[in-house]
């Protein structure tokens, strides 16, 4: 019997420097970049946002003017408010019976019934 030894052959690679290794071939294929269209579209969806902040912003500095303006009308309704009432008051102090009568005699009137005409219904 005879017995075979089995060899393996390495064949061994030259060591080739790395500034002198073969360069892998890029790909025919670029990154993807945007196209014109696309920042077309950025540009205007910035744009639009932009215009709808300020927008936003304007109206809200409306809305506290006006508030503040409505604020300020109605602290006068209240003090003219306040004003009738005390002006309604001295008017139904000044109108009693009493005082006409004083002023009417200070100013030298005199009642005279026959002069007295009685309005039906009131």
């Amino acid at each position: 019997m005879a017995v075979r030894v089995r060899q393996d052959s390495y064949i061994q690679q030259p060591v080739v420097p790395e500034h002198q290794q073969p360069q892998k071939q890029q790909s025919k294929r670029k990154k993807s970049r945007i196209t014109a269209k696309e920042k077309f579209l950025y540009i205007a969806f910035v744009a639009i946002v932009a215009v709808l902040a300020v927008s936003i912003l304007h109206k809200q500095s409306s809305i506290q003017q006006t508030s503040m303006e409505i604020q300020e009308i109605e602290s006068q309704i209240s003090e003219i408010e306040k004003q009738n009432v005390d002006l309604k008051v001295q008017v139904s102090e000044l109108s009693t019976y009493e005082r006409i009568w004083e002023k009417a005699k200070a100013l030298g009137l005199t009642l005279n019934e026959n002069n007295v005409k009685v309005v039906p219904g009131e």
